[in-house]
């Protein structure tokens, strides 16, 4: 395909964007110009074939879209089963993969009508480590709109019921991966982490969700929304699953511009001892009681499950740690996700420019014509994003997102200053219990709320990019709270340890796990999820 060369009144929109003055002699001399440079560079580059896309190592069928039947939770997109090595740390493990993700011959949308029909031809670096570990890939789980939501209700495929209460939220952007974990559809997950999207569904699901350290997962063939943000990592129904997803699938891959040279995973399984001896741990002042967001039951819960760490040899300290800016973190996300999203994922058509790494061309010319074509159809979320965002570039060109940028170091120096103080930093994952899903006819204004106002905690590690884990640790109302703990660069050993070590005292906070409780709760569920599902549609 040659690309065509423009027209007078093409230049002429264009100089006037970039306020050039020209008159019709000097348009068509520049358009003279254009047009050799189209017959020259472009027709050449057209002729030549781009490098190979990462192989396909394993066969597969094409699967099938589940019907409502077999997918009570409308957590599935499609089901597939697409079997790894024979062998392997992940051997025996049924895992869901986020519907952000390229799996080659497998539908993909991405929560978004702009997407749909599109159909991968090669498989994320995390899908083909997770095949080579022996991992079975069963389905793709259903995400939200471009992922742009912490709500589960903005997926065009319809909400995402919680399986503890089908009226609820599961959590969002990695909507369907907490709810076909928990409900024990499959082992693990994977999830991606822009400002929550692992650890909000997996604290709503009562599972746990960690999100690495920047780069230490690579993030190739799964659909972006800001460079500075995109975290890629597991959610699963133990912690011994969370590190054994990471050993298998960590470590540089040479095409993802997010991960340092030589970055490298390791035996992370080997961490987890079943006790916390000697660790320091430490409470986030302005993780808790935020002004018209916490729950008191939420936040008693979360000290009480901290306060448990000093019966298993760690050390918590009695005065919190206090870092005030953490308050500031939705503002400085709103603007980074925001203005940054506006320009890689809708502007640069999921894509962009100025990135070193594997460029998935395909899924850009799919994702542009569908933006021409289905732009009505995209969420209230990413509408907003949409227009605030390419606003705020217009008209100033960026200097918000470039200070918000340089906030985001100082924001990053204050907690590597606490680090020194502590090993973990421990809060409530979310403020708030799972919400109620916003009704059919919600205004957007609750729509935009109900997707965003439960990052308040988790999108500062987004920002700051620290390992970040949500554990089970209570529960409210028959509803599951989240215990966050936070630790340095690179020490998923600790912050696994020390989940892990929770886990094994066999507790949500004081109140032990009951395991045939859960199954009768999941039966009561499915028995509601249909009446649910037409009133919500």
């Amino acid at each position: 395909m040659t690309a065509k060369p423009p027209t007078i009144e093409q230049l002429r929109k264009i100089a006037g964007e970039y306020s050039f003055h020209f008159d019709e002699d000097e348009l068509e001399s520049y358009r003279e110009l254009i047009e050799v440079v189209l017959n020259d560079s472009y027709q050449q580059i057209d002729q030549l074939a781009e490098v190979e896309s990462p192989p396909v190592k394993y066969p597969r069928s094409s699967g099938y879209r589940p019907g409502p039947e077999e997918n009570p939770l409308n957590a599935w997109y499609w089901r597939c089963s697409i079997k790894g090595a024979d062998s392997g740390l992940l051997a025996g493990k049924r895992i869901a993969i986020k519907d952000n993700t390229c799996v080659a011959g497998i539908p993909m949308m991405n929560g978004c009508a702009a997407v749909e029909g599109y159909v991968p031809e090669f498989d994320a670096t995390i899908v083909t480590r997770i095949l080579d570990a022996g991992g079975e890939i069963v389905g793709k789980a259903v995400c939200e709109d471009l992922c742009f939501s912490g709500g589960s209700h903005t997926s065009y495929t319809g909400p995402v019921l919680n399986p503890h209460d089908p009226t609820r939220s599961a959590g969002g952007s990695s909507s369907g991966s907490g709810a076909v974990v928990a409900a024990g559809d499959a082992d693990m997950a994977t999830g991606g982490d822009q400002g929550g999207s692992i650890r909000v569904p997996s604290a709503w699901c009562g599972i746990y969700g960690l999100k690495p350290t920047q780069g230490l997962i690579p993030y190739t063939g799964i659909f972006p929304i800001e460079l500075t943000l995109d975290h890629t990592g597991p959610m699963t129904t133990t912690v011994e699953d969370a590190a054994l997803f990471l050993e298998a699938t960590a470590g540089e891959d040479g095409l993802d511009p997010r991960q340092p040279r030589g970055v490298q995973g390791r035996r992370y399984s080997e961490a987890l001892t079943g006790n916390a001896e000697g660790i320091r741990i430490g409470m986030l002042a302005e993780g808790f009681g935020w002004p018209g967001l916490s729950e008191e039951d939420v936040d008693e819960t979360v000290r009480n499950a901290i306060g448990i760490f000093g019966d298993l040899g760690a050390e918590v300290l009695t005065e919190d740690i206090s870092i005030p800016l953490h308050r500031y973190c939705l503002d400085l996300w709103a603007i980074i996700g925001g203005e940054g999203a506006a320009m890689l994922m809708h502007q640069g058509n999921s894509q962009g420019t100025n990135w070193l790494g594997h460029y998935n061309t395909s899924l850009l010319e799919v994702f542009g014509r569908g933006m021409k074509t289905r732009a009505d159809d995209l969420s209230v979320t990413n509408k907003l994003a949409m227009m605030y965002g390419q606003y705020m570039q217009n008209q100033y060109r960026g200097r918000y997102y470039a200070k918000a940028q340089n906030i985001r170091l100082r924001l990053r120096r204050d907690f590597e200053r606490a680090f020194e103080q502590v090993d973990i930093i421990a809060m409530p994952t979310t403020p708030m219990k799972p919400q109620e899903l916003p009704g059919p006819d919600a205004p957007p204004s609750e729509i935009v709320d109900k997707a965003l106002d439960n990052l308040s905690n988790t999108n500062t590690f987004d920002l700051t990019h620290h390992p970040a884990i949500t554990v089970p640790c209570g529960r409210s109302e028959g509803l599951p709270i989240g215990m966050m703990l936070v630790g340095r660069h690179w020490d998923e050993e600790t912050v696994l340890r020390v989940a892990h070590a929770f886990e094994q005292t066999g507790t949500y906070g004081d109140v032990r796990v009951d395991q045939q409780a859960q199954e009768e709760d999941r039966g009561l569920v499915r028995g509601l999820v249909s009446e649910v599902k037409e009133r919500l549609t």
